[in-house]
């Protein structure tokens, strides 16, 4: 329980020692293990990756699971608190910490235990970009020295199915130390959902961050041309047309045995990352081209077989190439170029050809890609940033090549005339009322100008007529009055309140319902000016002078109109 007389903890001068570890076992049933700084195993944590695995959850889950375990009992262990005697306290500080403390750097193997004990901070990739600027290529941020957003959401998330596996198992504290938001009150998400609306999102986890969601980036096609030639073998070129061309994850494609390429159907099958099923997945001419060339360079160094490996090292002794090696494969090629994309961003690429195509539907592209959503598959109908500022771009100089309008098409242009301007109000933004033909000055008409200016820029006006017998009549209101009748309410347009067909004079009530809104409401808000401008607009087709109403003949030769935006 957190106390008021709690002394806070001093995170500034906190200092987590790399103690302990996650190391990888032979076992099946238990390929992860956490282990303390003497070695020993930590039993809580492998009874909950048990439970993962029992869960479906595969291996390189555990293995993240793993990670974001081993943070907090190296939070826990610098504390001096064990982990089932942690409260809010330390999980509002560990997730304070890890969002304002540097990364720790991990020692090279070959210099594994030098200096293991003293954390320090990244300063340069190997493409010589600073930790958190953006790389001139590619304009992707290189990792900084803080903990991503992700990583922290990811944390606190794994920390509180942690404890409440141990809470239902009676092993752990009696309170999760890691609760739900206040705003969720204990309940479930979306638990009164309107089937009718969209999900919105609702944080979990008190000390969950906020996290942003990123639009995918794609590799331009110059841009991989030129990362292509950078290769340096037949499997490295194989790999990459097949990933741009499919679509696959790096770790599907990774996993594909030498039965699974079908070169006469163009196809290879994949083992889905989330649902471990099969799928076949068509690819490029030029991939099986250049997985041909690489199987006669490894033939006779490499077992074959239908169920041997597809991919293998390039160096003796022959092994499997896995997942850290064909993205050292990767980095390497992009240091040549000065880039910093990554083997996913393979996978976008891809995404971005197959959903520019007009001939490929939506929903073949969630086929592709394994999305259980197609709201997932949608977000490569969004723009990449690179085609953004291009557009923007020609849309400058557009504007710097443009030639100056000559006398005619500066007079052809639509404008006021000024016994126009005399009569017309701008409300606010978007608000224009227009008065054609109702005070024009004596002698002049209505401009067909203005009628075609409020045609084209406002087409959402309301226009309506005393002169006309059609928008009266039998209590009927005119166009602007029913309008007005929409936002005032009943009370401000009663129908005894507007003159008859066969009589041009106004009651008082009419005066006394109107007035009153528009001048409380020209003052107010947006929608409220709006409004105000409309009633204006009635008001003045019944010529307000002074106190009372009164009819007067309209202008000859012109038309009372008024128009109020809705």
């Amino acid at each position: 329980m957190t106390e008021i007389g709690d002394v806070p903890r001093d995170l500034s001068s906190l200092v987590v020692l790399q103690c302990g570890s996650l190391q990888a076992s032979d076992d099946v049933f238990e390929p992860f293990r956490l282990v303390d700084a003497d070695g020993a195993v930590l039993e809580p944590v492998s009874a909950y990756l048990r439970e993962l695995q029992a869960c479906g959850r595969s291996a390189s889950t555990q293995r993240s699971y793993g990670m974001d375990l081993l943070r907090w009992f190296r939070f826990l262990w610098t504390v001096g608190v064990g982990w089932d005697r942690a409260t809010r306290v330390e999980a509002r500080d560990f997730c304070s910490w890890l969002q304002i403390s540097d990364k720790p750097v991990r020692p090279h193997w070959r210099r594994a235990g030098e200096d293991a004990q003293q954390p320090a901070t990244p300063t340069q990739d190997l493409r010589g970009v600073r930790a958190g600027e953006s790389n001139p290529v590619t304009g992707k941020a290189a990792p900084g020295v803080k903990y991503a957003a992700a990583t922290v959401a990811h944390c606190e998330t794994v920390l509180r199915s942690f404890y409440d596996f141990h809470l239902e198992a009676g092993s752990g504290p009696m309170l999760n130390p890691f609760p739900l938001s206040r705003e969720r009150r204990g309940g479930r998400a979306n638990a009164h959902h309107n089937p009718m609306d969209s999900f919105k999102p609702e944080r979990t986890g008190r000390y969950r961050p906020k996290v942003v969601v990123r639009i995918p980036r794609q590799i331009p096609d110059e841009r991989f041309d030129e990362l292509f030639a950078r290769l340096g073998s037949h499997r490295d070129r194989a790999l990459v047309a097949f990933w741009v061309s499919t679509g696959a994850r790096a770790a599907e494609l990774l996993g594909a045995t030498c039965a699974d390429a079908d070169p006469g159907q163009q196809l290879i099958t994949v083992i889905r990352k989330g649902t471990r099923s099969l799928q076949q997945l068509p690819a490029s001419p030029d991939a099986f081209v250049w997985l041909r060339l690489y199987q006669a360079q490894m033939q006779g160094l490499s077992p074959v077989g239908p169920d041997q490996p597809l991919w293998w090292t390039l160096r003796r002794p022959f092994r499997a190439l896995n997942y850290h090696a064909a993205r050292a494969m990767f980095t390497r090629a992009n240091a040549s170029l000065g880039s910093n994309w990554s083997l996913h961003d393979l996978r976008h690429s891809a995404a971005y050809r197959m959903a520019r195509d007009p001939q490929m539907m939506l929903s073949d592209l969630q086929w592709v890609l394994g999305h259980a959503q197609l709201s997932t598959t949608q977000l490569y109908l969004t723009a990449p940033a690179e085609d953004v500022i291009a557009a923007v771009l020609a849309h400058h100089e557009r504007r710097s090549q443009r030639q100056p309008e000559s006398p005619t098409e500066a007079g052809n242009r639509l404008r006021y005339r000024p016994e126009t301007l005399n009569v017309a109000e701008v409300v606010g933004p978007g608000d224009l009322v227009l008065y054609q033909g109702a005070r024009a000055p004596s002698g002049s008409e209505a401009s067909p100008s203005s009628t075609a200016l409020l045609r084209k820029f406002s087409p959402r006006l309301l226009p309506g007529s005393f002169g006309d017998r059609a928008d009266k009549g039998a209590g009927r209101l005119p166009a602007a009055g029913r309008a007005v009748h929409r936002r005032l309410g009943p009370a401000a347009t009663k129908p005894r309140a507007w003159p008859r067909a066969d009589a041009g004079m106004a009651r008082g009530s009419a005066r006394r319902n109107l007035a009153g809104p528009v001048d409380r409401w020209r003052s107010g808000s947006r929608r409220q000016r709006r409004v105000a401008a409309v009633a204006g607009a009635v008001a003045d087709l019944c010529w307000l002078r002074g106190r009372r109403f009164r009819s007067e003949p309209a202008h000859p030769g012109s038309r009372n109109v008024a128009a109020g935006v809705r």
